[in-house]
């Protein structure tokens, strides 16, 4: 398991990690979930002694892979946790969402709260709403669908996939708010491809990028293809 968390690490030291997150691994244990989670896969590598466990600073859906930062002490835990708050933390993702978008670049702009009927699920204005923006620009027009950067301004549970459904453009594949099985994925298209923040221990301005995985880059080709 060790050499299995070593693989997903990008940058280690002594107050943080980035990993990347492989698609269909949970990042927190959950009543309705039974098995291995991120926090339990980095556990050994990336605790911080004295019984703390790595600290999950921000999450990705189960089945959203790509870039992650894990504290691994309380302080850059709290200070991490901060940034993120006042919005001092870059979180680009490559999307491939259905249709044609009508803009280059826009701003979904829509306040995001638990869906009034099946509580798994967010929406627009739904139950306790909270402000929620995502940024986005178009990086390839395709046959049926559209390649794109989404940045977050704010981070709510499932904001992008939710953003790009309410204006009509679903993330390809996805099984909750867009089509299942969509160019043959078996999850959604999306992924954590960059992340940028300043490291609260140096004080360095630290960047990471992240390729899109093996299925991506497959369906990708396949939709180019139409």
């Amino acid at each position: 398991m060790r050499e299995e968390a070593e693989r997903l690490i990008v940058h280690l030291d002594e107050d943080l990690a980035v990993i990347e997150k492989p698609a269909g691994l949970v990042v927190h244990s959950a009543p309705s979930h039974k098995g291995q989670t991120l926090v339990d896969l980095l556990d050994d590598v990336l605790g911080g002694g004295e019984g703390e466990r790595p600290g999950i600073v921000h999450r990705l859906d189960k089945d959203t892979s790509g870039l992650m930062m894990v504290a691994r002490n309380e302080k850059s835990h709290r200070e991490l946790a901060r940034m993120v708050k006042a919005r001092e933390v870059m979180r680009e993702y490559t999307a491939l969402v259905e249709g044609r978008l009508d803009s280059r670049t826009g701003t979904i702009d829509a306040p995001l709260g638990r869906h009034r009927r099946q509580r798994t699920k967010r929406a627009v204005k739904g139950s306790g709403s909270r402000d929620a923006r995502t940024h986005f620009e178009v990086i390839e027009t395709l046959p049926g669908d559209t390649l794109a950067h989404a940045r977050l301004e704010t981070g709510r549970t499932h904001q992008i996939r939710v953003h790009f459904a309410a204006i009509w453009h679903p993330v390809a594949g996805d099984p909750e708010y867009g089509t299942r099985g969509r160019h043959g994925l078996n999850r959604q298209f999306l992924h954590a491809s960059r992340l940028e923040f300043t490291h609260p221990g140096t004080g360095e301005t630290l960047s990471f990028t992240s390729e899109l995985p093996p299925e991506l880059a497959t369906t990708l080709e396949r939709a180019r293809q139409g």
